[in-house]
C-alpha cells in the first residue's frame, strides 16, 4: 500500500523543500503586486502589544480576561498568484467588516494566511486560528523518498511567517488526519508526528497556544501534550450532540475544549433548517462548557483538491457575500453565550466553611464577589476560628456566622439552614470560582433532576513548586463518574444541592468533622434514589498544600475520614478495607496501575465506524496492589521476617522478597512523575527536582493514608460485629407465614434487621448460590440463602439455610506459618519456632472469630424476622 498526499498540494518535482516549499503552508509576499492586490491599508504596520493568550482550566484567557471564541471558518479558496488560498484583500476587508458587525470574534484558516490577511484581522477585532496542513503530508511517512518534503522544516517556515501577530490566536498543527492513513500507521505513530510538530511550532513560537483538529473517526489518538483540545462534529440531532460534547469534554480533563466545526448543508437541508439546526448547535456547544465554536463554513465558496466545490451550501452567506438566515441566528446565538441573558435562574446560597482560613478565604471571598450571576448570597460560617478570618470575611458583602469550633459538617448545616436559596453550593476557604461557575451549575439543575451537581477543582498557577508537586500526587479531591454526565461522587470543595433534598436527609452527618462528609452525603441521597451529576465548567480553582508537613497531615485526616466511613458503610469496602467505586476516578495525579492490559481501538469493520474509541480494560487488582496503604504493611512484615533471620536462616528468603516489595512502588512513583508536565518550572532542573519531589509524595501518600485508617481501627484484621456463641457449621430453619408476602420483600426486611445490627452485608449477584454474605472481617463471614413455598390461603412457609464462608487466604497463611514453624523446630531454632507457632494461632482464631461473628448476627436477625412473621 502507498499513502501519498492529497492531490495538488505539493509540486510533483518538489525534490528538495528548500528550493520548492509548499504555498499552502508558508506564503512569502512576492516582488511585486498588481494595484488590484493591494489591501485597503499597508500590510505592513506597527504593531501594538497584545495581551498573552493562555488555557487556563477549561476556559481561554486574554491576559486576565475570559476569552470565548465566537468563529467561523474560512477557507479553502482558489488560491491565488502568489499561493495564498485566500480571497483578494478587498473581498477579505469586505467578509471581516461583515464578520465583526455580527459579533464573530475569530476566523479559523486551513492554511498559513499572508500576513496582511492578520493585519485586516487585527483592525476588526479579529483572531485568527492558523492552520498548518500537516495532513496533506503524513503520505510520506510512509514514502521517505530523497524527494520528500521536510515537513517539519515546513511548519516552522508556516509558524515564522505569522509568529509575533497580536492577530494570531493559535496554531493548528493538522486537521483531521484520515481514518484509514491513521489506522495503516497505528495510533504510536500518528500520536509521535503529531507531537514532533507540536515542539516545533513552540520552538518557534514559545507563548503561542498550539492545537490539533481532531474528529470523532480518530477520537482515540492521545494527544495530551496539545495546549486545549478540539473536534470537528456534525450530528443533527440535538440529544446526540449534547451526550457526544459531554464525551469529549471527559477526553478533554483539565482543558479547554473547542469546537472548530460545526454547520448543515442549506442545498440539502434548506436554509429555515440551517439556521435552526446552527442555533441549537452553537448553543448546545457554549452550554457544555466549550470555550468556543467556530461555524463552517463562513460562505458557500469552497475550493477543494483542484476545483470549486459547487453541491454543498454550509456558508452562513452564499457565494456572492449574501447573507442568510443563519447569519442571524449564529449573531444572537454567539451574543447570549454561554447563556441567554433571559434565562429565570434560581436563587442559591454559597456557603464557604472556614476554621482558621485567614491565608486564602480573601481569593475566595473576592472570586465570589465577581461571579456573573444575577441572585445568589453568601454565607460564611466560621467555624471557632482563632485568627484574622472573621475580619477579613467582614470586609466583603457576604453574612458572615461564627459558631464555636464544632467541625466541618455541623458548619455545612449551620449554612444549610441559614440559606435562602433553593440550591445551596459549598466550596472550600482555599478555593475559588471561574465567574460562570454558578450559571453551569444551575443550568445542570434546571435542565436535570439531580439533587446535587459538581464540577472540576483544579490548582490554580503560582502557588509555588511545592504546591505544584501535590497538584500532581495522589490523595486530592476528585470526581467519580458514572456515566460522562452523571456522577457517583463529587468532591466538597466544589458542589452544590438543591435544598429540599439535603433537608431530605437531614443535612451532613456530624461525626465526620474534616473529611468524609461530601463521600457520606452522596451516598445517602444515591441511597434515597437521587442522582447526582457533573459539568466539567462548573470549575473553581482549589489551592494546595505548600508544604510537606502540611500534606502528610492532610492524607493523615483522609485516612481517618475513610475509617469512619467504612464504619458506617462497611458493604461499600472490601475484605481488607478498600472502597470499591462503581465509576472511574478523574482527575490528576493518579498513578496508572501495573498489569492495566492493553487498550483496544474500536475501528468498525474495515475501519468504517465513524465514532472510534479507545477502551481500556479495567485493571487488575494485582494492579492496585502497590497502591495500597496496606502494601506497606506487608513490606514492613517481610522487614520484620529479615530481621529474624539472625536467628533463624531460612528466614532469610524475606530479604529477596523485601526488595521484590519495594521496587513496584517506586518504580510506579517514578514512572507517574515523569509523565507529568511542569510548565512553570523555568528551567531543566527545576523539572527534575519537582519530578523526584512529585514521586516522593507518591510513595508518601499511602503509608500517611495508612497511618489515618489504623488510628481509626481501619485495620485488615478488623472484625465486624460482636462474637456471640453461634455454631460454625451450616444451620437450616424454617420460618411459617400466616400472610404472603413476595420473596424479595422478605428478603429486603433482612437485609435491613441485619444492617441495624452493624453488619457487613453484601448481596449475591446474578450468578451466586446465595442471596447475603455477612462479613465477619477479612478471613471470614457468612453466606445465607433462602426459598419459599406457597400454600393455599395466601399462607407461606421459608426456609433458610446459613453457612460459615472461609476465604482461602486464611487457611494459606496457618498453612505457610505451619511450614516455618516445622523447618525451624528441625533445625533446632526453637526461639524462632515458638514465635511461628504462636503466629499460626493468629489467623485459626481470627477465622473462627470472625465465622462467629458473622454466624452469630445471622442468628439474631433471623430470631428477630421470626417474631415479626409469627
Amino acid at each position: 500500500m502507498r499513502i501519498r498526499h492529497l492531490p495538488g498540494n505539493l509540486p510533483s518535482d518538489a525534490a528538495d523543500t528548500s528550493e520548492h516549499p509548499d504555498r499552502s503552508l508558508v506564503v512569502d509576499a512576492p516582488p511585486t503586486r498588481s494595484v488590484g492586490e493591494i489591501p485597503a491599508k499597508p500590510a505592513r504596520r506597527s504593531i501594538r502589544p497584545a495581551p498573552r493568550l493562555r488555557a487556563r482550566g477549561k476556559f481561554l484567557f486574554a491576559g486576565d480576561a475570559k476569552l470565548y471564541i465566537r468563529g467561523v471558518t474560512y477557507g479553502t479558496f482558489r488560491p491565488r498568484v502568489d499561493g495564498s488560498e485566500v480571497p483578494d484583500p478587498d473581498i477579505v476587508e469586505q467578509d471581516f467588516t461583515l464578520m465583526a458587525a455580527n459579533g464573530i470574534n475569530a476566523i479559523r484558516t486551513y492554511s498559513v494566511p499572508p500576513r496582511w490577511l492578520l493585519d485586516i484581522a487585527e483592525r476588526h477585532g479579529l483572531r485568527v486560528m492558523v492552520g498548518l496542513p500537516v495532513e496533506r503530508y503524513i503520505g510520506f511517512l510512509a514514502d521517505r523518498n530523497k524527494g520528500s518534503p521536510n515537513i517539519e522544516r515546513l511548519v516552522r517556515a508556516g509558524v515564522r511567517a505569522c509568529a509575533g501577530h497580536p492577530a494570531v490566536l493559535c496554531y493548528a498543527v493538522g486537521n483531521e488526519i484520515p481514518a484509514s492513513v491513521a489506522r495503516w500507521f497505528g495510533r504510536g505513530r500518528v500520536e509521535r508526528y503529531l507531537e514532533r510538530l507540536y515542539r516545533a511550532v513552540k520552538d518557534e513560537a514559545r507563548d503561542s497556544l498550539v492545537t490539533y483538529v481532531n474528529y470523532p473517526s480518530t477520537e482515540y489518538l492521545h494527544l495530551d501534550f496539545l495546549d486545549f483540545v478540539c473536534y470537528n462534529v456534525y450530528l443533527e440531532s440535538q440529544q446526540c450532540l449534547q451526550a457526544y460534547l459531554a464525551r469529549l469534554q471527559t477526553l478533554a480533563g483539565d482543558r479547554p475544549l473547542v469546537m472548530t466545526e460545526l454547520g448543515l448543508d442549506s442545498r440539502r437541508n434548506g436554509e429555515d433548517v440551517q439556521a435552526r439546526v446552527l442555533d441549537w448547535q452553537v448553543r448546545s456547544a457554549f452550554a457544555a462548557g466549550c470555550a468556543g465554536a467556530f461555524v463552517y463554513a463562513w460562505t458557500d465558496e469552497w475550493y477543494r483538491a483542484g476545483a470549486d466545490v459547487e453541491d454543498w451550501d454550509f456558508g452562513l452567506t452564499r457565494r456572492d457575500r449574501a447573507p442568510k438566515l443563519a447569519l442571524a441566528t449564529v449573531r444572537q446565538a454567539f451574543a447570549e453565550a454561554p447563556f441567554a441573558p433571559s434565562v429565570q435562574w434560581p436563587r442559591i446560597s454559597v456557603v464557604v466553611c472556614t476554621y482558621n482560613g485567614s491565608r486564602t478565604i480573601r481569593d475566595c471571598l473576592k472570586g465570589l464577589s465577581r461571579l456573573a450571576y444575577p441572585d445568589y448570597e453568601v454565607i460564611v460560617v466560621d467555624d471557632g476560628s482563632r485568627d484574622a478570618t472573621a475580619t477579613i470575611a467582614q470586609e466583603y458583602s457576604c453574612r458572615l456566622i461564627r459558631t464555636a469550633n464544632r467541625g466541618l459538617a455541623n458548619a455545612r448545616n449551620t449554612g444549610l439552614k441559614a440559606a435562602t436559596g433553593e440550591i445551596v453550593a459549598y466550596i472550600d476557604d482555599d478555593a475559588y470560582p471561574d465567574p460562570h461557575w454558578l450559571s453551569y451549575l444551575a443550568a445542570t439543575f434546571m435542565s436535570t433532576s439531580h439533587a446535587g451537581v459538581g464540577g472540576p477543582n483544579l490548582a490554580p498557577p503560582g502557588d509555588g513548586p511545592i504546591a505544584e508537586c501535590v497538584a500532581r500526587a495522589p490523595g486530592r479531591p476528585v470526581h467519580v463518574l458514572v456515566t460522562d454526565r452523571e456522577a457517583e461522587h463529587v468532591p466538597g470543595c466544589n458542589f452544590a444541592f438543591r435544598k429540599k433534598s439535603l433537608e431530605a436527609v437531614w443535612g451532613f452527618d456530624p461525626q465526620f468533622r474534616t473529611a468524609g462528609d461530601d463521600v457520606d452525603m452522596c451516598w445517602r441521597l444515591q441511597q434515597l434514589g437521587f442522582t447526582l451529576g457533573f459539568h466539567p465548567a462548573a470549575m473553581v480553582w482549589h489551592h494546595h498544600r505548600s508544604s510537606l508537613r502540611a500534606y502528610w497531615k492532610q492524607q493523615v485526616g483522609y485516612g481517618r475520614a475513610e475509617a469512619l466511613l467504612e464504619r458506617k458503610w462497611p458493604e461499600k469496602y472490601n475484605g481488607p478495607g478498600h472502597l470499591r467505586w462503581v465509576g472511574r476516578i478523574y482527575g490528576s495525579g493518579l498513578a496508572p496501575p501495573f498489569g492495566s492490559g492493553r487498550s483496544r481501538i474500536y475501528y468498525g469493520v474495515w475501519g468504517h465506524a465513524p465514532f472510534q474509541s479507545l477502551y481500556e480494560p479495567a485493571p487488575s487488582l494485582l494492579g492496585f496492589l502497590p497502591r495500597m496503604p496496606e502494601w506497606h504493611l506487608m513490606t514492613a512484615a517481610l522487614a520484620g521476617m529479615a530481621a529474624l533471620s539472625v536467628a533463624f536462616e531460612p528466614l532469610k528468603i524475606a530479604l529477596p522478597l523485601l526488595i521484590v516489595a519495594v521496587l513496584p512502588p517506586v518504580a510506579q512513583a517514578l514512572l507517574s512523575a515523569a509523565r507529568v508536565p511542569f510548565p512553570e518550572a523555568p528551567h531543566r532542573t527545576a523539572q527534575l527536582r519537582r519530578r523526584l519531589l512529585t514521586a516522593a509524595l507518591h510513595l508518601l501518600q499511602p503509608i500517611a493514608r495508612l497511618r489515618g485508617r489504623l488510628t481509626e481501627g481501619l485495620t485488615p484484621w478488623r472484625r465486624h460485629g460482636a462474637v456471640r456463641l453461634a455454631p460454625l457449621w451450616p444451620v437450616t430453619t424454617s420460618l411459617w407465614s400466616e400472610r404472603w408476602e413476595a420473596p424479595h420483600e422478605r428478603l429486603r426486611e433482612l437485609e435491613t434487621r441485619l444492617r441495624l445490627s452493624g453488619a457487613c452485608v453484601l448481596r449475591g449477584d446474578a450468578h451466586d448460590r446465595w442471596d447475603f454474605e455477612v462479613r465477619g472481617g477479612i478471613l471470614g463471614a457468612a453466606r445465607l440463602l433462602m426459598g419459599t413455598e406457597d400454600h393455599p390461603g395466601g399462607k407461606q412457609l421459608m426456609r433458610l439455610r446459613w453457612w460459615p464462608d472461609v476465604p482461602v487466604r486464611g487457611p494459606l497463611l496457618a498453612l505457610g506459618l505451619a511450614a516455618l514453624t516445622v523447618v525451624a523446630a528441625r533445625g533446632g531454632a526453637w526461639s524462632a519456632a515458638a514465635v511461628l507457632g504462636l503466629g499460626v494461632l493468629l489467623p485459626v482464631l481470627n477465622i473462627a472469630a470472625q465465622c462467629m461473628a458473622a454466624m452469630g448476627t445471622i442468628c439474631r436477625a433471623v430470631r428477630l424476622l421470626r417474631s415479626g412473621v409469627e
